[in-house]
């Protein structure tokens, strides 16, 4: 639907049919005229926004044929229709520079002989304009109310797509990614081919022949709409229907994911038993295979996701969380599954790509969804434990333990020490075991009481340059850099703990020892469990 009328069709208009063309005739059937300004003052680039059709007298260059040319440069380069000008009253004639400028441009400049009413012509074009604008939000809302009831009864989103082109009668693209793409009406694999170049390119090239927009589902881009005429411009009219069909499309598609994840959430006793070791490889490949035949499998890792809520944080919504960790996670290459206990979404993530960069491509998804544009999910409020990667289907039941041994350990470590992945933790998982063998703090005490005892009694800082020292490798320079200390300070500070610990205590087995004690002590202080304990019993 045409929402402008051409230059073409203008002069068929009363008060042109004697009106004379004498530049730009080859460019008025293309020349669209969005809305008509009388204009005599000669200033004018900074009250136009293209497509104006000019009317004038004249009045303000009269014979001055450089504010003539100046004007019609501003014509040219605001993108205006073309220039109407009556003669006569204030121009006699048109100087051939102007007339060579706009032939150079195939702008049109048309003449009016005689004096002709500049009101009724302003009148006559606006209400035909008007009428196209008025006529094309009726057509857009008839469209609107059609699909809006189509949404509630179709069932493939492939239906939408294909009311949309019959309307327009024109090609439409959906881009999911690089493999997945859909084309009403279907195409040969060279044409495929050609225009996906030409949509790849039209925001470079300007191609005026496609519209594209993205459909965004949970503030990510889940595919591309694309529109293509082959012998016209798109029209405003095609633009605003592209855009309502994608927001019904981006609709359909959220219903569907959102009925795919209650589906998943019932299937959540046979993801137990898969956690809990009960299956053999034989079967997971079986049941796995009938849900998805071309599902390809590297290995798997389980991550638990527990939502801390609290007065500040609010209620989060676990269906949309849950909806997003999937949208996101399959981005990046995993096949997910999930299922939920209390507080705890547990994901299990079946990986599609190579094994080697699992880990990378976890840090990325985790950081697209720190940065949910939404905001309704804050990451903060979620604590995340990642287990370890397994090669096995049979074995995801390791991965989903380590998975909540890193839970735990994440509640007991300050923010320097957290990870999501229970592959980075490293001595916490040993200071973890051992702290349920045996006393962890009577341990820790062996080996720093003094030092302790003595920060304790004089309120002093040997156990910061004790820990500062062992981090250096025994660089007196670099210590007492760190510390901003003067070296005398150091010495004197080092004295100290060879006469707390003994004078060997840089020896490597003594220092091995004392380090492993440093990172236990932090992680007995800083544990919320072990908060109470303080060392009182020092």
């Amino acid at each position: 639907m045409k929402t402008l009328i051409s230059l073409e069709e203008v002069l068929k208009r009363k008060y042109f049919d004697k009106s004379e063309v004498i530049t730009g005739k080859d460019k008025l059937k293309h020349q669209q005229v969005k809305w008509v300004h009388v204009v005599e003052i000669t200033e004018i680039s900074n009250l136009l926004n293209g497509r104006e059709l000019i009317l004038t007298t004249g009045l303000g260059w009269k014979s001055n044929t450089n504010l003539f040319l100046s004007f019609v440069n501003q014509l040219i380069e605001c993108n205006t229709t073309g220039l109407c000008i009556e003669m006569g009253t204030n121009t006699t004639h048109i100087p051939q520079e102007v007339i060579a400028l706009a032939e150079k441009h195939h702008f049109p400049i048309i003449l009016f002989h005689e004096i002709v009413p500049f009101v009724e012509i302003t009148q006559d074009i606006h209400s035909i304009l008007i009428n196209k604008q008025y006529e094309l939000i009726s057509n857009l809302e008839s469209y609107s109310q059609l699909l809006n009831k189509k949404l509630l009864e179709i069932d493939s989103h492939q239906e939408i797509l294909a009311y949309m082109q019959e309307h327009l009668d024109i090609q439409v693209v959906t881009i999911f990614d690089e493999k997945r793409m859909e084309f009403i009406p279907n195409l040969t694999y060279k044409e495929r081919n050609e225009l996906l170049e030409k949509i790849h390119q039209a925001d470079r090239v300007g191609d005026t022949t496609i519209a594209k927009q993205p459909v965004m589902i949970l503030g990510k881009q889940f595919a591309q709409l694309a529109i293509h005429s082959k012998n016209k411009d798109i029209t405003e009219f095609e633009t605003l229907i592209l855009d309502r069909t994608v927001t019904a499309l981006a609709q359909h598609l959220l219903r569907d994911l959102y009925v795919k994840e209650k589906k998943m959430s019932k299937e959540s006793e046979w993801l137990s038993n898969w956690l809990d070791g009960n299956y053999n490889e034989n079967f997971l490949n079986e049941h796995l295979s009938f849900n998805d035949p071309v599902l390809s499998i590297q290995g798997g890792v389980v991550c638990i996701c527990k939502r801390n809520t609290n007065a500040h944080s609010g209620e989060i919504d676990g269906t949309y969380f849950k909806l997003l960790f999937r949208t996101v996670l399959e981005r990046y290459g995993f096949h997910l599954f999930s299922t939920e206990i209390h507080d705890q979404n547990i994901f299990i993530l079946v990986d599609k790509r190579s094994c080697e960069n699992w880990k990378e491509r976890m840090i990325a998804a985790f950081k697209r969804l720190k940065n949910d544009s939404s905001g309704r999910i804050n990451l903060s409020t979620i604590t995340i434990g990642v287990g370890k990667y397994v090669l096995s289907l049979n074995e995801m039941h390791k991965s989903y333990q380590s998975a909540k041994e890193t839970l735990v350990l994440q509640e007991t470590l300050n923010k320097e020490n957290k990870s999501y992945f229970y592959d980075d933790l490293h001595l916490f998982r040993i200071i973890s075991l051992t702290k349920k063998h045996s006393n962890l703090v009577e341990i820790v005490n062996d080996y720093l009481e003094p030092v302790i005892e003595y920060d304790r009694k004089y309120n002093g800082d040997l156990l910061l340059t004790l820990k500062t020292y062992l981090a250096c490798n025994g660089s007196k320079q670099e210590t007492a850099k760190k510390l901003y200390i003067v070296r005398q300070t150091l010495y004197h500070r080092i004295e100290k703990l060879e006469n707390l610990l003994g004078y060997n205590f840089m020896s490597f087995e003594r220092r091995v020892a004392i380090e492993f004690m440093l990172v236990a002590y932090d992680y007995l202080t800083t544990s919320k469990k072990n908060k109470l304990l303080q060392f009182n019993n020092i």
